[in-house]
């Protein structure tokens, strides 16, 4: 949401209008004619970052084109004011786990994928308050480059992801076909015992809306109408019937600037606003009504060729009774907040 802009009040949420008071709320205020900013390195100060609401769990995609290039220009100091529950970084570009990157005691539970058969390339990892009940990795037989990394919380997954660009000239264009119907597959599967969130840098620009110049980009990686079809797909839930959306595009049906995601360092793309909407948050249809909000970090370029993407998703959920009780997630949370704070003496930072 764009600083200065209101949530819906609360007595919209008791209401159940809290989806459409949100929609309207955000078309006021990210409109397809949205100033953004046009800085080249990383804020000093973040008080535009606003406390996460206790009921929520806030979760980060950030794809950081290189993490040892990144924390020189920000990344941790960007990581320490969002204060985020859950961080999914995609394009590490490191071919082992980075020690002592975040604090133990914030981010307990790291998580890192590596390429296998190319050095400094690709990679992902996420940094979790909350304990997963399992992690896996990759696509199966697909994913040898460190692309994606899956992890099961007690009501969702968290399916983190850095899908395959088409490369120049679409020379890769088959595979990523390949890719986006195995991912289709996968989240079908997964759908079968809970819901999804699917989230990471996609590399598809899916609308006309979502690129600065779709018209002289219609054979380029990421906005062909092979890859877009693919997007389409897999929202409907083609091959399981079960639907998905595209939250910042649900709640944002306006947006233009405002949502891209990916400024390229070429030709002052930055300072001429020359963006891509690349970076996603796609969740099962059940849990948008537990969306409380999502926001791009337009501010806070500089550390990537791309801005980090914010989701904040409702962690209480009524029961049978209609009373509201502590989700797992928001248990496990609060656990991490109390333990950290018993530890602060006895244990040294990293």
């Amino acid at each position: 949401m764009a600083t200065g802009t209101k949530r819906p009040a609360p007595e919209d949420v008791e209401n159940g209008n809290s989806m459409q008071a949100l929609v309207q709320t955000k078309k006021a205020a990210v409109g397809k004619d949205a100033v953004i900013p046009t800085n080249k390195t990383m804020p000093t100060d973040y008080s535009f970052i606003e406390a996460t609401p206790a009921d929520s769990l806030k979760i980060v995609s950030f794809n950081v084109n290189s993490l040892p290039a990144a924390c020189k220009k920000g990344f941790k100091e960007y990581v320490a004011a969002e204060d985020a529950d859950i961080v999914c970084v995609q394009e590490t570009k490191i071919n082992q786990p980075m020690a002592f990157l975040l604090s133990k005691k914030t981010y307990p539970h790291a998580y890192w994928h590596c390429s296998k058969t190319k050095k400094g390339y690709a990679g992902t990892a996420v940094f979790s308050k909350v304990k997963p009940l399992k992690t896996t990795y990759g696509l199966g037989d697909m994913d040898t480059e460190g692309r994606m990394i899956t992890l099961e919380f007690a009501s969702f997954f968290l399916v983190a992801c850095y899908v395959p660009n088409a490369g120049d000239k679409l020379v890769r264009l088959d595979r990523r076909m390949q890719w986006d119907t195995r991912m289709a597959a996968y989240m079908a599967e997964l759908e079968q015992s809970k819901p999804v969130v699917y989230t990471g840098d996609l590399n598809v620009a899916h609308h006309p809306v979502d690129l600065a110049r779709p018209e002289s980009n219609k054979r380029s990686a990421g906005f062909t109408i092979e890859e877009r079809n693919a997007f389409t797909a897999l929202l409907k839930g083609s091959e399981s019937g079960l639907p998905r959306v595209d939250v910042f595009r649900a709640l944002n049906p306006d947006a233009r600037a405002a949502g891209y995601t990916y400024f390229g360092y070429r030709a002052n793309c930055r300072a001429n606003r020359i963006g891509w909407r690349l970076d996603y948050f796609v969740v099962s249809q059940p849990l948008m009504s537990r969306v409380r909000d999502i926001f791009v970090r337009n501010q806070c370029y500089g550390a990537s060729d791309h801005v980090p993407l914010v989701l904040l998703l409702k962690k209480d959920e009524p029961d049978a009774n209609g009373a509201v009780a502590a989700s797992p997630e928001a248990k496990e949370v609060e656990l991490s907040v109390k333990f950290e704070k018993k530890s602060d003496v006895a244990e040294s930072k990293d």
